[in-house]
């Protein structure tokens, strides 16, 4: 009878094989027999260079979120249905509007509720809007309940606490849910930015607003009306640090609040890597497009916290974010498919209401930094939905243009854009004229990564502050929310957001863009108009405003 109370046994089949050193004597709690099933998507691997599992305390606190299928199961929405199409037509849903459509089911909901009361979770949060139920309990009873064994490992990058194989649920969730998160809480994404040579970061680098002016962004809009959302996963920013970058710049700062996502937090001075990443994001995006509100969503650095934080921006009714920015990844292959899917779903969802998700195309170059001799992307760069944003060597003269390139900096060891072609997603209707190569190690006709770019270049990078000092940082970090701001300028004089914008992106072509031909990124070789190291380009901001206001997206139906 699964209604009974949970009973005590020893030896369980829950133990894995690969913590033998205490299977043997550990008591786990476990329901009466019940036929299960294994979560697709769900198989994990000790992460490279852990060491021997040392056990967790039973009574530990774990805190998953449990990801649902939608509503209506026979019409999964596809990106292409909410394409911009032009300045008067609007094909996205209201946040409100989506939920009901395409939200979790409440008796889904209760199907996950009742399960987390049989084996004594306590349920912390529900949200059909976003599909999630978040469960918190004792890392006993989490063992047992998705028939899974936990262990802390520790690497060179740090400890984690993690298990190996696959969930298991009982067969009643089958279909029901689709991802379990916070069980394993390894890193999964490292941020994409580089710093100038400590040489080269006096007088060199360049003002945002002058990139901004460089690239011809519509100088009669700054963003009012808009919110842009920046998903950060660690670090933090300093309020007396904001005010004074801006005071220099002689622009009004703009208003900065944060979210706390899974317990994430506002925390400058932790991390000097991850600081300046968030200050990068902000004072960026802030530069171009200073009439914006600004909101900072703050999550912990693993799958739950990265998928969490894009659902929460997404459907947050209190902000209304049309744009959201996200500098953080990791290589396509490191995800779980599980992991993948929840992320392509979350930026799906993105689309279908209105918001355009712009993402750093990674800053190793054509391998993404793995070293086993073949060519990745990053995800969530490389998700169809999302605007993948590469880099580029811009120099200039005064705000003119001089020369731009492909960013690669490979001989000195910092970095170069990330692009090439994805291993998983297949090649979108909006990339089917785009010229998109086979993927050379597998050749899979997968979607080309990026879609577009902008300055990178830690050598010509951007002038930021970050915990009390003036610096220069690069990399793919700063393209996305250049991008972002460049969106909430279009945004505002378009009178509505452009939302999933590629489409129409590749309709317009390099006419709108500064066309890359130069360079290569250690895997492929920048040629006219899109290629796998810049996309389409770096952008002319006046020149795509002006094409975005009478396009109509090829391939959205």
């Amino acid at each position: 009878d699964r209604t009974e109370n949970p009973v005590t046994s020893t030896n369980s089949d829950l133990c894995l094989a690969v913590v033998p050193d205490y299977c043997s004597n550990t008591e786990v709690k476990t329901m009466p027999p019940q036929e299960r099933f294994e979560l697709p998507g769900s198989h994990r691997k000790m992460a490279e260079g852990a060491s021997a599992p040392r056990r967790v305390d039973n009574y530990e606190m774990v805190e998953v979120t449990v990801v649902l299928r939608r509503r209506v199961r026979t019409q999964e929405p596809a990106a292409e249905r909410y394409a911009y199409r032009d300045a008067r037509t609007v094909d996205y849903h209201s946040r409100d509007e989506f939920a009901i459509l395409h939200g979790a089911d409440t008796v889904d909901i209760a199907l996950v509720e009742a399960f987390a009361h049989e084996y004594s979770l306590t349920v912390r949060e529900r949200s059909a809007a976003r599909r999630s139920v978040v469960l918190r309990g004792t890392a006993e009873n989490m063992q047992a309940a998705f028939g899974t064994s936990l262990a802390h490992y520790d690497t060179p990058a740090g400890g984690y606490r993690g298990r190996t194989g696959s969930i298991t649920l009982p067969v009643d969730l089958q279909d029901v849910v689709t991802a379990v998160f916070g069980l394993d809480n390894r890193p999964v994404a490292k941020p994409h930015l580089r710093r100038a040579r400590a040489a080269a970061a006096g007088p060199s680098g360049l003002a945002p607003t002058l990139v901004a002016k460089a690239y011809n962004f519509p100088a009669s809009s700054h963003g009012a009306g808009q919110t842009i959302g920046i998903i950060e996963l660690g670090g933090g920013y300093s309020a007396a640090d904001l005010t004074t970058y801006f005071s220099g710049l002689g622009i009004t700062a703009p208003t900065v609040s944060s979210v706390s996502v899974d317990g994430g937090a506002n925390q400058p001075g932790v991390d000097d890597n991850s600081d300046g990443e968030v200050m990068l994001d902000i004072e960026v995006a802030g530069s171009v497009a200073p009439g914006a509100r600004i909101v900072v969503y703050f999550a912990p650095n693993t799958d739950q916290g990265f998928h969490d934080a894009i659902t929460t921006a997404v459907h947050d009714t209190t902000n209304n974010p049309s744009v959201i920015s996200i500098s953080w990844g990791g290589p396509e292959d490191s995800w779980t498919t599980q992991a993948a899917s929840a992320m392509l779903a979350a930026c799906t969802d993105a689309a279908g209401v209105g918001v355009t998700v712009t993402a750093a195309a990674g800053d190793d170059g054509a391998t993404d930094g793995l070293s086993d001799g073949q060519l990745h992307v990053d995800l969530p760069a490389c998700l169809p939905p999302v605007l993948a944003c590469g880099g580029t060597r811009l120099n200039t003269k005064g705000a003119a243009i001089t020369s731009e390139t492909v960013w690669n900096e490979l001989a000195l060891n910092e970095g170069a854009t990330g692009g090439g072609v994805s291993r998983i997603y297949p090649l979108p209707s909006y990339q089917t004229s785009a010229g998109v190569p086979a993927q050379p190690d597998t050749k899979f006709a997968g979607r080309g990564v990026p879609d577009v770019a902008g300055d990178a270049d830690p050598e010509t990078g951007y002038q930021v502050r970050v915990d009390g000092s003036d610096t220069v940082i690069g990399g793919t970090s700063a393209v996305a929310p250049l991008w972002a701001g460049l969106i909430a300028l279009i945004n505002q004089q378009l009178g509505k957001p452009v939302g999933f914008i590629q489409p129409a992106l590749y309709q317009i072509g390099v006419s709108a863009f500064h066309d890359i031909t130069s360079g290569n990124n250690g895997g492929y070789q920048a040629g006219p108009d899109w290629d796998p190291c810049t996309g389409l380009g770096s952008p002319n901001g006046a020149a795509l405003l002006k094409a975005l206001q009478g396009v109509t997206a090829a391939g959205a139906t």
